[in-house]
C-alpha cells in the first residue's frame, strides 16, 4: 500500500501544479496561446517565431499544420509539399474560433500547462495499473483508481472544449470544477490507505460543519471565476492600462464573494475550537486555517491593488488545497473502515 499511498501523492501534487499553471495562463491571457488542441498550431512542440506560421514555398508541410494568412487559420488537409505559388486547395480554413494571433510567451506557457496536464494523467494511469494489483482484497482502491483515469480523460477533453469555445467562461468553470473532483477522487484514495491507527472517531456535529465549509468553499470557487470574468473584460475594455476603472460598477456577485469569505473564517476559527475542546490536534486543520488567513490577505491584495502579478494564481490554488485538505480531513476521520494495514 506504501506504493498506492506514494502515487495516490504524486498525482495530487502534480494535479495542483496543473491548477497552479492553469490559473498563470489566465492570469497572462494565454489561453488561447495554442490554438488547436492536443498539439498547437499542428506542432508536437509549438513554434518559438512568427514567420513558422507563414506560407513558404517549395517547404514540406504535415496533416494539420496550421498556418496564418490574412488573420485567418488554415490547416494542411494533408502531408503535401508547397509549389511556388499558394494552392489554396491544399489548405482549409480553421472553424473552431476565429482567433489567429499568435504571441511566443503565451503559446509556450500555454504549452507548458498541457505539458504538466499530460504528466498528471500518466501519474493517474500509473496509479490505476498499480491499483489492479488489489481488485480483489480492495475492491475501492481499484474502483476510485479507475474514477480517477475516467475523470482525467475528461478533464482533456474539457480543456480542447475550452480551446474549441474560444475560452467560454462556463466552460473554463466546468473544467474548474472537474479537477476539484479528481482531487476528491485522489483524496479519498489517500485516506483509504493512510495508517488510522491512532486517529479517534470524529464526532457528527463537526463533520457537518466541515462538509457545510467545503460546501461554501466550492461556491467561492464558482463566484470567484465569475468575478474574475467581470475584472477579465473590463481589463480587455481599458486595455490593460487604465486600473483605476476596472473595479467600476462592481456587479453584487463580488460583494457575496467577500461576505462568504468572512463566514469561512468565522465557520473554521469555530470547528477549530470544537476540535481543541475534544482534544483532537491535527496538522491539517492548522494548516487549513493558515491558509485562509494567507487566502483572504490574497484576496485583499487583489482588490485594492489591481491584481498584482501572482495573487490570482495563489488566490486560486489556496482555495483548491484548502477544499482539498478539509475533505482529506473528512474522509480520514469518518471512514474508518476502509483502513488498510500497512
Amino acid at each position: 500500500m506504501n506504493k498506492i499511498y506514494n502515487l495516490a501523492l504524486a498525482s495530487i501534487l502534480i494535479v495542483y501544479l496543473v491548477i497552479l499553471a492553469g490559473a498563470i495562463v489566465r492570469m497572462t491571457g494565454s489561453g488561447m496561446g495554442c490554438p488547436d488542441w492536443p498539439k498547437c498550431f499542428g506542432y508536437l512542440i509549438p513554434p518559438t517565431e512568427r514567420s513558422q506560421l507563414d506560407w513558404k514555398p517549395n517547404s514540406d508541410f504535415n496533416k494539420n499544420q496550421i498556418i496564418i494568412i490574412e488573420d485567418e487559420l488554415f490547416f494542411a488537409i494533408d502531408d503535401f509539399r508547397s509549389a511556388d505559388i499558394l494552392n489554396i486547395d491544399n489548405w482549409e480554413k480553421y472553424t473552431k474560433h476565429d482567433y489567429a494571433k499568435f504571441n511566443v510567451y503565451h503559446t509556450w506557457i500555454e504549452y507548458i500547462n498541457r505539458l504538466i496536464g499530460a504528466i498528471a494523467g500518466i501519474s493517474v494511469l500509473i496509479l490505476f495499473i498499480s491499483s489492479l494489483k488489489y481488485i480483489n482484497k480492495k475492491f475501492l482502491i481499484t474502483f476510485l483508481a479507475f474514477l480517477s483515469l475516467v475523470a482525467i480523460l475528461f478533464q482533456a477533453w474539457l480543456g480542447k472544449i475550452v480551446v474549441d469555445s474560444n475560452l467560454s467562461a462556463n466552460t473554463i468553470s466546468i473544467h474548474m470544477i472537474m479537477a476539484i473532483i479528481l482531487l476528491f477522487i485522489l483524496f479519498s484514495i489517500l485516506s483509504i490507505v493512510s495508517n488510522k491507527s491512532t486517529l479517534i472517531d470524529l464526532p457528527r456535529n463537526i463533520s457537518a460543519l466541515i462538509i457545510v465549509s467545503i460546501i461554501i468553499l466550492l461556491g467561492q470557487v464558482i463566484i470567484g471565476t465569475e468575478v474574475r470574468k467581470f475584472v477579465d473584460i473590463k481589463m480587455e475594455l481599458y486595455n490593460y492600462t487604465q486600473k483605476e476603472k476596472w473595479f467600476e460598477d462592481i456587479p453584487s456577485i463580488f460583494y457575496t464573494h467577500r461576505s462568504f469569505s468572512w463566514i469561512i473564517i468565522i465557520l473554521n476559527s469555530y470547528i477549530f475550537y470544537l476540535l481543541n475542546k475534544i482534544r483532537l490536534k491535527s496538522i491539517i486543520i492548522y494548516f487549513v486555517n493558515a491558509l485562509i488567513i494567507i487566502q483572504i490577505i490574497s484576496g485583499i491584495v487583489m482588490f485594492y491593488f489591481n491584481f498584482p502579478f501572482s495573487t490570482q494564481p495563489i488566490h486560486l490554488l489556496l482555495s483548491t488545497i484548502i477544499v482539498g485538505l478539509q475533505f482529506y480531513f473528512l474522509m480520514l476521520y469518518n471512514y474508518r473502515s476502509n483502513e488498510v494495514k500497512i
